[in-house]
């Protein structure tokens, strides 16, 4: 669900459209701003694990990618799902989210990318062809010395990107259209309500108004929030499931997130402001304040901040890793470790970055007996997220600190090519592959990286 209003220029429109990053990998190498957390990112997928099944999408078919900006945003491309951080931050409740999740599944379902990307080639060779005839009769006016010739021609070249551009939105509003009516299904095939969608058209409409009037309807890639609510609601209200309550641990799991990026990336202001809301819930405020505390104040007055939460919660991964994270980088990753340990424990969904955290904390304790440790969770780390590239650069640290030359460079070399920097991961993987036997896994692997072309 991109909610942006596009310039009617076609060209702009396909450079868009097309260049769209289709997983977490891809954007890092363009240089999107992306936010990794464990936490979050259990989050999403706890909202999309019903949607999915209920859709018939196999589980890691959708890659869900957080995108760090503020606007209310989410869209599809390739195999990723994008959500913005905004969209998280402003909506106050999880059906919100996970409307808007349904809604992109709904895409999904509908093979709209495909569709679109015929749509757009149809318009490109359109445009094309009304530019060349428009040019044609242009030039033969001028010839001829026929003004209105010319202008005619001129009208053509320029009308033909115009057209192609309408058609396209045209086509667009009626996808978006279409994804509203499967994101209904899907959240009544779910037992879920579906007030969310509402809630979110009602959002966007207030956001619109203040410029709506000033955008052509017909060069709007949505259809107006007004009309998508009007077509939404006796769907909503014939659902059997419209009052249905959002589940308590849901709404706690919901506002502990919204607290901790409110800290991350929003600002101190920004969240200070969000933790004065008492929507959110005692343990996400404490939480909010120590993360606050932790960024913009002081490591040291975070502790007991941290500390009562986890009085409160003393299951909770996260929190745990938080306390973890906030001791490592004041310095005492002996005592960090064995929070980052908790957390991977406690958490369900064997995140790949939990480990890379209690791996780091490791490296960094100083002592060499905790190496052999620090490399097997790294490992394992790396191996179940290969896109939480901070895990290479510790790994080779780890390699290199147990004299074990050849897999530091190489684990220099997955650095570098998944950092976009290829010649760099050329030469590391080169030298590192003299240290291996011919045939051997890491000696395929160097081989793997030098021959790497995209």
């Amino acid at each position: 669900m991109v909610i942006r209003f596009f310039k009617s220029l076609l060209a702009v429109f396909l450079a868009v459209a097309i260049s769209t990053p289709t997983t977490i990998a891809n954007a890092q190498s363009r240089g999107i701003s992306l936010v990794r957390d464990a936490e979050t990112e259990a989050l999403i997928r706890m909202y999309a694990a019903p949607l999915m099944k209920a859709a018939g999408l196999r589980r890691g078919s959708v890659e869900f990618i957080i995108v760090n900006d503020p606007s209310f945003n989410a869209f599809v491309s390739g195999r990723g799902m994008f959500i913005n951080t905004g969209l998280l931050l402003q909506a106050e409740t999880p059906d919100e989210v996970i409307g808007v999740i349904a809604h992109e599944f709904g895409h999904i379902i509908g093979g709209h990318q495909v569709k679109l990307r015929e749509r757009m080639e149809n318009a490109r060779r359109i445009a094309r062809w009304t530019s060349l005839l428009g040019v044609g009769i242009a030039a033969a006016g001028a010839v001829s010395g026929s003004g209105n010739t010319a202008q005619a021609g001129a009208a053509i070249a320029t009308g033909g990107g115009g057209i192609a551009m309408r058609d396209i939105l045209q086509y667009r509003r009626g996808e978006e259209t279409a994804a509203d009516r499967t994101a209904v299904r899907l959240l009544k095939a779910t037992g879920q309500s579906p007030r969310g969608l509402i809630k979110t058209f009602e959002r966007l409409a207030r956001a619109s108004s203040i410029i709506g009037g000033r955008i052509d309807p017909y060069l709007r890639s949505h259809p107006a929030p007004n009309e998508r609510i009007r077509d939404l609601t006796s769907a909503v209200q014939s659902s059997p499931y419209k009052n249905k309550p959002i589940p308590a641990s849901m709404q706690a799991r919901h506002d502990l997130v919204r607290a901790k990026l409110a800290a991350y990336v929003g600002g101190s202001s920004y969240a200070r402001s969000l933790l004065q809301n008492k929507s959110l819930s005692e343990n996400a405020r404490i939480y909010g304040r120590a993360i606050t505390t932790y960024l913009y104040g002081s490591p040291r007055r975070a502790i007991p901040m941290i500390n009562k939460l986890l009085d409160r919660m003393p299951n909770n991964a996260y929190a745990h890793e938080m306390k973890g994270e906030i001791l490592l980088r004041s310095g005492r990753a002996k005592q960090a470790a064995p929070h980052f340990r908790k957390a991977v424990k406690l958490d369900g969904t064997g995140a790949g970055i939990l480990r890379i955290q209690l791996g780091h904390a490791l490296l960094e304790s100083g002592n060499r007996k905790d190496l052999p440790e620090a490399i097997d969770q790294l490992r394992k780390g790396v191996s179940r997220d290969p896109t939480a590239v901070a895990g290479y650069q510790y790994l080779a640290r780890a390699y290199g600190e147990t004299d074990q030359t050849a897999r530091a460079l190489l684990a220099s070399a997955e650095y570098a090519v998944r950092t976009g920097r290829r010649g760099q991961a050329r030469s590391f993987a080169e030298r590192a592959q003299k240290g291996f036997k011919r045939g051997e896994p890491g000696w395929l692997r160097a081989q793997d990286i030098i021959g790497y072309k995209n």
